[in-house]
């Protein structure tokens, strides 16, 4: 189950995969063909400017090339994503791994890409951090951007989550944290990393559910870190207890530039890789960044509401919204209210969230005409509005009170009233 097997099975796929022949630099070249094929094919670059290795990406570039990564259709992938993450499994051990075929002395080699005009520098943008817990009881497994600043260097951006609860203890110990950087995996665990388990569960585990349990681990050599067998690149190394730099600008999930901010540095140990390895890079604030922050959030998203409304048929974090702050939601509704109340669920289940429009089953809630027809038709705003001021959003949007991050989130009940005939809103067909 890894990243090759993957990239020979879409190739089969009419215009799955994109082999660019001509040589690109990875200095906002390769970047420019990325935008320029965002949401569409798999793209492989063959012949990179000063490294010897391929560069790969929009390996989830697609909601559809997603659910064929883990085995999964719109119907059943909320339960996949949910199932994996309740019942994680853990991988097995083996003792070697074709992603120690190559070692290498430095960062050197990579074909680390810059990506828009103001970025800071080369960011590493689809690697895998792997951190083993200061008290050696367990890993956490997330996925974070890397600005390389010297061959053995980089700084870190750590968002207060879990990555970042493990660097403070490491502090409180007066030890660097033990890490590994993963590039170049099979799409399933790349969702599986994103699936947002419980603290202390390694999100390794949850991918592994995922794959059927098929996932192998291997333990580096220089850390005490477990990662997959058939990674294409590991760096392993350490993030450091005491050294902060200026990470940013960067382009982040909205197609805007982040703040710089001061972020931890990532001490290289030891480079190793397959041979003829793949580099995989992410599109900053492309469809494969989004889609991949996004759909593991819909399946929660999906749990939470189900538990508020008895039918729940689909819900989507919409790429005009940068799958992170406008949902769509599809209900069968049974009550009056039961638009509200998936509203304020939606609202519960994911505090990113910033504007959630709930429609019925009979609107397409991946056609955006659809859903704006319902809400030009069936809702009122005077009652139809649900308005929460000064509520926790999401440091990512410009707009909010980024200090405090305090957004106003808005929820549109765009669902048939049933104050009036049921024949008033429903599309006129054609026999």
């Amino acid at each position: 189950m890894s990243l090759r097997e993957f990239l020979e099975a879409e190739a089969k796929i009419p215009g799955g995969l994109l082999e660019i022949e001509e040589e690109l630099s990875p200095s906002y070249e390769i970047a420019k063909v990325m935008k320029r094929f965002d949401n569409g094919p798999l793209l492989r670059f063959k012949k990179v400017k000063g490294s010897s290795l391929e560069v790969v990406s929009g390996v989830c570039g697609t909601r559809e090339r997603i659910l064929r990564g883990i085995g999964a259709n719109l119907q059943n992938y909320y339960d996949k994503i949910i199932s994996a993450t309740s019942n994680p499994v853990e991988p097995d051990l083996v003792e070697d791994g074709p992603v120690f075929e190559v070692e290498e002395s430095d960062l050197s080699s990579l074909p680390v890409l810059r990506h828009y005009e103001k970025d800071a520098g080369p960011y590493i943008t689809a690697g895998i951090v792997v951190a083993r817990s200061p008290d050696g009881k367990f890993q956490n497994s997330s996925i974070h951007r890397l600005l390389v600043l010297d061959k053995r260097r980089m700084a870190i951006r750590i968002v207060p989550r879990h990555l970042y609860a493990l660097h403070q203890e490491a502090k409180k110990r007066e030890e660097d944290l033990q890490v590994a950087v993963v590039i170049g995996v099979h799409p399933a665990v790349m969702v599986g990393v994103n699936a947002g388990p419980k603290y202390g569960v390694d999100e390794l585990w949850v991918a592994n559910a995922m794959l059927g349990g098929k996932l192998k681990v291997v333990k580096c050599k220089s850390v005490d870190v477990k990662v997959p067998a058939d990674s294409e690149i590991v760096i392993e190394g350490f993030i450091k207890r005491d050294e902060l730099v200026d990470e940013g600008p960067f382009v982040d999930l909205t197609g805007t530039y982040d703040i710089v901010r001061k972020q931890p540095v990532l001490e290289v140990s030891r480079v190793v890789r397959r041979r003829s390895a793949i580099y995989q890079a992410i599109l900053p604030g492309g469809s494969e960044h989004k889609l991949l922050m996004g759909m593991p959030k819909e399946a929660r998203m999906f749990e939470g509401v189900s538990k508020a409304v008895p039918e729940v048929k689909g819900v989507r974090l919409t790429l005009g919204g940068s799958c992170w702050f406008n949902a769509v939601i599809s209900i069968k509704k049974q009550a009056e209210g039961d638009g509200k109340n998936a509203i304020m669920a939606a609202f519960g289940a994911n505090p990113s969230v910033k504007h959630v429009v709930v429609v019925d089953d009979d609107i397409n809630i991946d056609d955006m005409s659809e859903v704006e027809w319902a809400i030009a038709t069936r809702f009122q705003g005077d009652e139809d509005i649900v308005l929460v001021r000064n509520a926790r959003g999401s440091t990512l949007d410009p707009s909010s009170d980024q200090e405090k991050i305090l957004t106003c989130k808005v929820g549109i009940d765009a669902t048939m009233p049933w104050n009036k005939p049921k024949e008033k809103f429903e599309k006129a067909r054609i026999p």
